[in-house]
Formats: C-alpha cells, structure tokens, sequence
C-alpha cells in the first residue's frame, strides 16, 4: 500500500475536529522549560555522497567486534553461531505473516514455535513453555506475575542474580505492591540458608549465579516448598549440557536470557526471553502457546492453543500486558538448538568449563591477582580480585584489544566478572594474561 499523505485541508478539519487551532497546540501538554523555542541550527542538505564519507568516518573510530576479543559475559556470551542459522532461519516458510491467527497461511512459523517450545521443555524437563519472551529480565518479571498471590506480598532474591534483572523487577512490580527483598551473598560466593515467612510467594535464585558460582538450587527449593513458596531459577540454557536442569532442582518456573542460543550479541539487542514451568501454571503462563492438533483429514496442524489474550479481553484485570514474542530469535535458538543436539550441549558446556578452569589459573598466577571465591565452583564465568580498580583496569585493557570482563562495584570496586566461551582459544587467554600482566604492572 502507498502512503498517501494528508493535505492541508485534512490537517485542518483534523484539527478543527478536536478544537484546536494549530499542530503545535497538540503539545501544549509537554511543559516550556523543556521545549525548544527556536528552530534547531541544522546545517544545509548534503550530498549523498557526503554522508556516506562522514558516516564512514564516523563509524572509523569504533573498534570493530572482529578487533575486540571477548571475556565479557553478564547473560549476552560471544558463543559460536554457525551459518547454518542465519541461513535457515531466513527461509520464506517461516517469513508468513506477523500475527498467526490465520493458521492456514501460518503454519511454517508455528510448527517452527512448537519444536522451539518442546525444546525448551526438553532442556529445562519441565512442562510447558511458551513462544518466548522479549528477554531474560521481562521473563523473570512474567514469572512472579505467574505464581504471585495477594496474601504472599514479598519475592525473596538471592544476592548471586544479575543487578540488572533485579531492577527490571522492582520497576515491573511498583504498580502490584510486592516487597522485593534481596539477600546477600555469603563469602563462598552462593546462597546460605534462607529464613522464609509465610508472606513469600517466591524465592529467586540465578543458578549459575551472576559470579559464575553454581548455587544450592535444592535445598533452596525444599526451603521454598516448605514454607509455601514457589522456586523460580534463572539459568544458563548452554550450561544444561552438564549441569541439572531446572525441573531436577526442584524450580517451578524457569527463565533465561536466550541469547546464547544462535542469537550475536548485536550491540545489546533484540534478545530473547525463555521461560518455562510445570503444568499446574498454565493457564497463567503469559503470551503464546502453539499447540499440535489434526485437521478434518487427520493430517497434523499446528494452532496458538490457550490463548486468552487477556490484556485484550480482561484489560487491567490482566495476569500480563504480554501480546508477543521474539519470533525470529527464537527461529534462530530452534536452528541453533537442532544444529548443536544432544551431545553438542554435552560438548559445547564441557569446552566452556575446561576454558573457563584454564583462564582461571592462567590470570590468578598474575601477582595481586586472585579469585574473589576461590573455593567455589563455577562453569563459564569466575570473578578476579584485582589490585586496581576493575573499571579502570578494563578500559585499559581495551587498548589491548581485549573486553576483559564486567566489573562488579555492588560487591566491591576491585571484582571483576570475567566470562570464557567455547571460542575463547589458549592463545587468546594467554594473550589476555600478557596485557593483564603489562597493565597492573
């Protein structure tokens, strides 16, 4: 369809119709201490040609991604993504229309949803998961909302989950008047014992947590279930390849940042969000659900089955305000996730592991440089106690070509999280130990 652009008698009838007189009345409301009273100082048009050469500029002094080798980690990894996903995930079958309602002419991107959700419910062994959700931080607030209660006001977080995913939460649950109520971690890095009232409606954990240290996840859970609590984890999906999965630890709901499943990391975005949880919570899981079915001849369908669409039809009364997903990301984590298999998980978490161990003892033999918990476990990520101040010591490891890690300032000024993939080389960790060595020294 062309666009077809007002005229000025449009403009006029449109304005007369609502009583006013001129366009810029329409922003009346936004107050004059921040509106510009003059016309912005713009320079002439220029050419094409112009812009390319001074975007081209511009973009000249950023440090490419191919320059930069990558320890940084938080949820968004520099995991291998083979070609094979970009390649299939672009595929007109699963290009059908935005919003699958009509499931005839949608039937390429729900079968593609359904294997996504099954796989999620194979790796988390839990019961059901939905389409996907915006990102991790969004699917840990969807969670509360699926197991919150009136009469249990307070959400216990253990000190080892990402900050930024405690924020989201706490602005998420202004408007619900939940208590968010966050412990602190022990000196071994993890969770200790929790005293829970009857006024918690969930326990919080981020197994591996934001230190890399693997948690009690268990025992948290039988101290959530026994005062009434519900378990809800946080988890790496590239980890479950060695390490349980949330349905073992006893979680009853699950979410994820997805984005290490076949998704770069894109400067930040568009992300993915897993979630998934037993089937006692169904019916307020929030978003799409793509069930199987057969048509009038037997042959198999795929439809969005239990799908209220409540912020339409209940409105405020609504679980959720969820009317979407992240439907090419999560195309790109099913490829990925069939891609790498099985034994791929097997393989692909045990690489990260023997990597992370390697770069762990190769930048602790630095003098001043330890592990802030040096008897816990981790998987992929370890957090360094450096002599300097870890921001300072980061942004000088740039220089070197290297993205070192994320400081942690919230636990002290000198912790840095330092993250390894299967990508990461020997030759890359002994590079990065070198420039370590040269900055602190």
């Amino acid at each position: 369809m062309r666009f077809a652009p007002h005229t000025t008698d449009d403009a006029a009838e449109m304005l007369r119709r609502i009583g006013l007189d001129d366009v810029e009345d329409l922003f009346d409301q936004i107050p004059a201490g921040v509106r510009l009273d003059r016309r912005l100082d713009l320079p002439d048009g220029v050419s094409e040609l112009d812009i390319v050469r001074d975007a081209a500029a511009l973009a000249a002094r950023n440090r490419s991604a191919d320059e930069l080798t990558c320890f940084a980690g938080g949820q968004a990894y520099d995991h291998y993504v083979p070609a094979v996903v970009k390649a299939l995930a672009s595929r007109s079958e699963f290009a059908t229309s935005y919003t699958p309602y009509q499931f005839e002419l949608a039937q390429g991107v729900l079968q593609v949803l359904f294997e996504f959700q099954s796989m999620i419910c194979a790796l988390t062994e839990l019961d059901v998961s939905n389409a996907s959700l915006y990102d991790g931080a969004t699917a840990l607030v969807e969670a509360v909302n699926i197991v919150s209660s009136k009469d249990r006001p307070r959400i216990v977080i253990t000190g080892g989950v990402d900050p930024r995913m405690v924020q989201t939460l706490t602005t998420a649950t202004i408007p619900t008047g939940h208590e968010i109520d966050v412990r602190r971690v022990t000196e071994a890095g993890a969770t200790g014992e929790l005293e829970l009232g009857d006024d918690v409606a969930a326990v919080i954990v981020q197994h591996p947590n934001r230190f890399g240290i693997l948690e009690p996840v268990r025992g948290l859970a039988n101290a959530a279930h026994a005062s009434g609590a519900a378990l809800i984890q946080v988890f790496d999906p590239l980890s479950l390849g060695v390490l349980a999965p949330p349905g073992t630890l006893g979680a009853d709901v699950a979410v994820a940042e997805g984005q290490p499943l076949g998704n770069d990391l894109h400067y930040g975005g568009p992300y993915l969000g897993l979630i998934a949880a037993r089937m006692t919570h169904v019916r307020r899981m929030p978003g799409r659900i793509v069930g199987e079915t057969v048509d009038r001849d037997g042959r198999t369908g795929y439809v969005l089955t239990l799908q209220a669409r409540e912020q339409h039809i209940r409105r405020e009364r609504a679980n959720s305000n969820i009317c979407t997903n992240q439907t090419l990301m999560a195309v790109a984590a099913t490829v990925y996730m069939a891609w790498l298999g099985p034994q791929g998980f097997v393989e692909l978490g045990e690489q990260c592991t023997s990597r992370a161990a390697y770069a762990a003892s190769a930048l602790t033999a630095i003098d001043g440089v330890d592990l802030r918990f040096p008897d816990a476990p981790f998987f992929k990520e370890f957090a360094l106690r450096l002599p300097r101040d870890a921001h300072e010591v980061r942004d000088a490891l740039v220089e070197h070509g290297i993205l070192a890690g994320v400081p942690a300032p919230d636990l002290d000024e000198r912790t840095l999280v330092v993250a390894v993939t299967e990508r990461r080389s020997r030759g890359d960790i002994d590079g990065y130990a070198r420039a370590l060595a040269e900055v602190l020294g």
